[in-house]
């Protein structure tokens, strides 16, 4: 049955409505403050409010590669503020952060260090602030009552945006919903994204939660709240499987493989948990026994319809292993595709790349070796708490290990540690740690519920 777009639109926010009222009503161990990372990663996973003014044909302020859009400043700004403020309320300690995620602030101070030597530091220092919320946001989802229930009901809420428009667009609104490429002419879908692989983003960042969830709900006693956990699982996990094969990303799917591999190992009964560094490490040697021994490297890429080149990538690398920078510092925090090296890269590549699509690259590029240095020590660190949470918590530890062995593998082919990618977001959340609050039980006063009570 084919549905006219206007009818198509009704229902879609109909359906949007009705899942955050059954969402909101069943809620439990969060605050209204979940509001706020909310809109955050709505927000990056989709379009800015200067690109949602563009498609819908609205003026807004110049926006440029350097300068950036004030319209979305402001947005990120605020939302920044609103979510310090929570933090305030909620007296969290500066100290506490920094000892429970040292390798992260180290990356994070050294990435401040770095505006320094950049050949634009104010530029340097307003992508610096942007970034900041990251870590902000996620600290509002550690100190909610139950921060594990207050992640789940974060991504369900954005699969019911993310997803759902994103179907919408590309089915019936596909001006909004597609893009063709300005020199090939090829169509891709983008849905509720400004590209492909921004949109396999979303969707490897929700088929890893719902994959993982389903896996979690499953071994609940059986009841309705199960039953109808299940069949929303089911139902968006098939949507964004849909998506995914859209989006024709690659990475992505390779990315959300690996995971659910990971996830399905990790729940084996046979397989101990205190054992995870010897299973990696087995699963590196044969990785490598099946590379030099079948070429497996180049298979998966024929199978995915990839050249050896991955579009180009690897010719590019070594375009930008050759520019002039200071191997050891870099160029400064995000500031390499900035000015006359852009121009030069730019005047070579027609299709025009601002980012490395490979993040290790990238990090050198930045941030030189110092900064990728950093960057390794925040995975293994990261790693750690993982293994660590696989004997004590084992489903939110198996989430963040799968979660990280993914996003490696999705950093070699594309910048994801950077600005304000989603993919980036979902990294704070899985590295970042905070001892649980303790909550006044309700009916109690609570000098830190300000916020929390005026947003619920």
């Amino acid at each position: 049955m084919h549905l006219s777009p206007t009818l198509a639109l009704f229902l879609t926010i109909a359906f949007i409505v009705y899942l955050f009222w059954r969402d909101i009503r069943e809620q439990r161990g969060v605050t209204g403050a979940l509001w706020i990372p909310l809109l955050w990663l709505t927000i990056i996973g989709s379009r800015f409010a200067s690109q949602w003014l563009d498609t819908f044909g609205l003026h807004q302020d110049s926006d440029d590669l350097e300068g950036g859009s004030q319209l979305d400043a402001a947005v990120f700004g605020l939302l920044i503020v609103l979510g310090l403020y929570v933090l305030n309320r909620r007296r969290v300690q500066l100290s506490e952060v920094i000892r429970n995620n040292r390798w992260l602030t180290f990356f994070f101070v050294y990435c401040f260090l770095s505006i320094l030597w950049s050949d634009f530091p104010l530029v340097a220092f307003k992508r610096w602030l942007k970034v900041l919320g990251h870590p902000v946001m996620v600290l509002v989802l550690l100190t909610e009552p139950d921060p594990e229930e207050a992640i789940i009901r974060l991504m369900k809420r954005c699969a019911y945006v993310w997803i759902l428009v994103s179907i919408l667009f590309i089915k019936y609104f596909p001006e909004w919903g597609r893009e063709f490429n300005t020199w090939t002419g090829a169509s891709s879908n983008t849905g509720i994204t400004f590209g492909k692989n921004a949109l396999g983003v979303d969707c490897f960042i929700l088929g890893v939660f719902f994959f993982w969830y389903f896996l979690k709900t499953w071994r609940m006693e059986k009841s309705d709240e199960r039953r109808n956990e299940l069949i929303l699982i089911a139902v968006f996990l098939g949507m964004d499987g849909w998506l995914l094969d859209m989006a024709r990303s690659s990475s992505s799917l390779v990315s959300f493989l690996v995971a659910a591999t990971i996830l399905v190992f990790l729940g084996l009964r046979s397989v101990n948990p205190r054992y995870i560094g010897a299973y990696l490490i087995v699963a590196m040697v044969v990785g490598m026994v099946a590379e030099e021994g079948f070429g497996i490297y180049s298979s998966v890429l024929q199978i995915l319809g990839k050249d050896p080149t991955l579009t180009d990538r690897t010719l590019v690398w070594q375009d930008l292993l050759q520019m002039k920078i200071n191997p050891i510092f870099g160029t400064g925090f995000e500031s390499f595709w900035l000015g006359d090296r852009l121009k030069i890269l730019w005047a070579k590549w027609w299709w025009q790349p601002n980012e490395a699509h490979n993040a290790y690259l990238e990090t050198y590029l930045n941030l030189g070796l110092i900064g990728l240095f950093l960057l390794i020590g925040w995975f293994i660190a990261t790693y750690r708490k993982a293994r660590r949470d696989l004997i004590d918590h084992l489903d939110w530890g198996r989430f963040r290990l799968a979660f990280l062995v993914a996003v490696l593998f999705y950093g070699w082919t594309e910048a994801a540690f950077r600005a304000l990618d989603p993919v980036y977001f979902a990294f704070y959340l899985i590295a970042m740690d905070y001892p649980k609050p303790q909550f006044v039980p309700a009916g109690q006063s609570l000098e830190s519920d300000g916020l929390e009570e005026e947003m619920s």
